[in-house]
């Protein structure tokens, strides 16, 4: 891993496994309760930070979805850091790997492919000392699409983590209205660090 002492706090704040549970009590019609895993993975060279990334609904934990991986790289002047989203070539072949994170010491750079447009910029907040908020958007003018079961989808990306919550912002967007059709809809989901 990079030098970057923020880099590595940032490593610590996301992995782990989270929960909305508390949200999705006091909103029921607009949360539902998830588990979201992000365990670390050595994928790539000493200059990033690598996480495998997967959710279940509470009510159906034995299927969760949503498998990626996030790359975070030290970045240029506007921003500290970048993250890049990758997909799974055979999502179904690592699905479950969130709660038996041993399967990942079988993952190589072979299994993803990079998704272009799903980037975002990420920037640390100092809220006292020894204590972070990390905040990741979307790229201006960047639109991340993707092939899948033979349909061009998009979403739109963004998370905000302290030492002890993540929130995500991701959404999945409508290509002919523009409109966010599933995800953080009214705010974002807010996870609690287990």
């Amino acid at each position: 891993m990079t030098s970057s002492p923020h880099l590595s706090i940032l490593a610590q704040y996301l992995a782990g496994e989270f929960e909305n549970k508390q949200q999705a009590m006091s909103e029921p019609a607009w949360y539902v309760n998830l588990l979201m895993w992000q365990r670390p993975v050595s994928l790539f060279g000493e200059d990033s930070v690598a996480l495998f990334a997967e959710q279940a609904n509470i009510l159906n934990i034995e299927q969760p979805y949503r498998q990626r991986i996030m790359r975070i790289t030290p970045s240029s002047a506007d921003a500290e850091f970048k993250v890049q989203y990758y997909m799974f070539k055979d999502p179904n072949a690592w699905r479950g790997a969130g709660r038996n994170y041993t399967l990942l010491e079988a993952l190589t750079t072979e299994e993803i492919d990079i998704l272009p447009g799903c980037v975002l910029s990420l920037n640390t907040e100092i809220l006292a000392q020894d204590q972070y908020k990390f905040i990741a958007k979307p790229i201006p003018d960047n639109r991340c699409t993707f092939d899948y079961a033979g349909k061009t989808l998009e979403v739109s990306l963004g998370f905000e983590a302290t030492q002890k919550e993540f929130l995500s912002y991701d959404k999945g967007i409508d290509p002919e209205t523009r409109k966010a059709t599933w995800g953080a809809i009214l705010g974002p989901y807010r996870y609690t660090k287990l």
